[in-house]
């Protein structure tokens, strides 16, 4: 099992987390990895948690399904679980936002493209269509007065 782990500084927002459901699934995009010939992709891959992919030999479904242009092995990716929103703490620690499991293949780096949802800490604001590829996000809560923010993003994909 792998967890996308996130640290990031929130001002005035928490529970930072992908706008993620049936109806508007959320694409996440990685950079990917054979683990066999340690191949690279050369272009980022996207994987929904609402897409199931079939896998050769009738071993069954996953997210994401690959086959290596080098080593023409097989490989495949699960999302576990929903993701888990990103509470803002003081300092930032880093959190596990999305669980998966990965066959044969390893995702090297998160590209944070889509749309987010964080709510206002302090108010009732609901903040949509959050754009996070710049790697900062900076936005003004009417009901709290205040600019609030999300910078300092770190992306890592870690064992758990």
């Amino acid at each position: 099992m792998f967890a996308l782990t996130l640290t990031a500084e929130l001002a005035g927002v928490t529970n930072l987390r992908p706008d993620d459901s049936e109806a508007n699934p959320f694409w996440y995009t990685f950079k990917v990895q054979c683990t066999s010939c340690r191949e690279t992709h050369p272009k980022p891959v996207a994987v929904s948690r609402f897409e199931n992919n079939e896998m050769s030999g009738s071993r069954g479904e996953a997210n994401f399904v690959w086959r290596c242009k080098n080593c023409k092995r097989e490989s495949s990716a699960t999302i576990q679980a929903a993701p888990t929103a990103y509470a803002q703490t003081e300092p930032a620690k880093p959190k596990p936002i999305l669980v998966f499991d990965c066959r044969g293949l390893e995702f090297t780096e998160f590209i944070p493209e889509g749309e987010w949802l964080v709510d206002g800490a302090e108010t009732t604001t609901k903040f949509s269509g959050v754009d996070l590829s710049e790697g900062e996000w900076f936005e003004y809560d009417e009901k709290a007065n205040d600019e609030v923010s999300i910078k300092e993003l770190k992306w890592e994909i870690n064992r758990s």
